[in-house]
């Protein structure tokens, strides 16, 4: 602890001597290494607004949020051990972080998080939804430059007083030998990375038995593969729902037992939901201030401290939320509404499907068809016709996909989201 704290302040005193000042905005394009934590906790101890952008960002999108970020500094490059005492400040005016939308499409939207949203949400993370004791190792494969990582893995461990254990990438084979090789007791990810773990041979010889917890985020973790997961490892995975400009705001919590096949867990302490026409609509106190010199698009999420989610929700008398799908993802075939997540969970039903998306496609008579793309478990068959006729014995007629693609893989961003635009093109 003393040396991080001495490396950070090593940071933010070569920051101040290159000109960053409380209040500027400093980038950090760094993988998972001690270098990021010292540039974020550094940047954070000066004042600065920090942004941690993924350093596998391609060239032109990098270019396209620095060209929008408009930062002080880019930090791009382990620091030098440099170490020095740095006096204790008050959390500034400026915000804390920007974190910029994974998966977004057109104009980079950066959402401005202040440190008081910083502060609730992590305590949130730390306490009720992971339960972090000083004595837990938490596993940091996840991307810290992502709203997931960055918090569940990294600054709320640091909070409860936990160790954090980096690994600059994930890898199915690697990331359970370093779980026993550090005996970590709780493992951040998503859904990708369990399911990837689970297909993996080194799953047979690894020893997870260190392991008292596993969290997923960023994408959904469908209940087949936390069921799968648990009877393996006899680990559970707490399941939740979170955005980048809301961090964790629905969850199950590590003292919960019961788990809903089909929901993603109740409001966490301090949250309040409702449904407006079908939308689940959140207001917490980890909130975003708004995107980053977009007012419209602000205005257009944030009302009265609630925030339109663009989800389709139910919430059960007893506060269990199930998502329904997105409303921009609603697929208008011949004048009927289809929801992508019935089609995609009817799919996942079938035994040789490992993961699947479905999206609308343009269609001259009828407004859009329904497509479907799917990956296969290891070592499992499945035609395409067969999948179709699967679906079209348990869904509406208008349900159904007519064209199902068998892919390799799904394109993701780097926290596991299917990237549906991709699909589309």
């Amino acid at each position: 602890w003393r040396e991080l704290e001495q490396r950070a302040s090593g940071v933010a005193r070569r920051l101040a001597r290159s000109g960053v000042r409380a209040g500027d905005v400093v980038a950090l394009l760094l993988p998972n290494t001690w270098g990021f934590v010292a540039a974020l906790w550094g940047g954070l101890a000066l004042g600065a607004t920090v942004a941690p952008l993924n350093p596998l960002l391609a060239g032109e999108e990098r270019e396209r949020i620095l060209d929008h970020l408009r930062p002080r500094a880019i930090v791009d490059a382990a620091p030098e051990t440099e170490t020095a005492e740095l006096a204790p400040v008050d959390p500034p005016a400026a915000p804390a972080i920007i974190l910029y939308t994974s998966g977004s499409t057109g104009q980079p939207k950066g959402a401005v998080l202040s440190h008081a949203a910083l502060a609730a949400a992590n305590e949130s993370w730390a306490g009720p939804v992971m339960g972090l004791t000083r004595g837990d190792r938490v596993l940091a494969a996840l991307p810290l430059a992502h709203s997931f990582g960055l918090n569940g893995a990294l600054l709320a461990p640091l909070l409860a007083g936990a160790a954090v254990v980096l690994q600059e990438r994930f890898s199915p084979e690697e990331t359970p030998r370093a779980i026993a090789r550090h005996r970590a007791t709780v493992f951040p990810g998503v859904a990708t990375m369990f399911a990837r773990i689970l297909e993996s041979p080194a799953l047979v010889a690894a020893d997870l038995s260190s392991l008292r917890l596993a969290v997923s985020g960023a994408a959904p973790c469908p209940w087949t593969l936390a069921s799968e997961w648990r009877r393996r490892t006899g680990v559970r995975i707490v399941r939740g729902y979170g955005m980048t400009e809301l961090f964790r705001p629905i969850s199950y919590l590590a003292a919960e037992a019961a788990d809903h096949p089909d929901s993603i867990g109740r409001a966490v302490p301090g949250v309040e939901l409702r449904v407006v026409e079908d939308e689940l609509w959140i207001r917490t106190p980890a909130a975003m201030d708004g995107y980053l010199r977009a007012p419209e698009e602000t205005a257009a999420v944030l009302a009265d401290g609630w925030f339109k989610t663009g989800v389709l929700a139910t919430i059960s008398p007893d506060g269990y939320v199930s998502i329904v799908g997105r409303k921009r993802e609603l697929i208008l075939r011949g004048g009927y509404s289809v929801v992508p997540g019935e089609v995609e969970a009817t799919l996942l039903g079938h035994p040789a499907v490992a993961e699947a998306a479905v999206i609308g496609i343009a269609h001259a008579e009828l407004g859009e068809e329904v497509s479907a793309f799917v990956t296969l478990r290891a070592g499992a068959r499945a035609e395409a016709e067969e999948l179709i006729a699967f679906c079209r014995a348990r869904l509406a007629g208008y349900k159904y996909p007519r064209r199902v693609s068998i892919v390799t893989e799904l394109p993701r961003s780097p926290t596991g989201k299917i990237l549906k635009a991709r699909l589309r093109d």
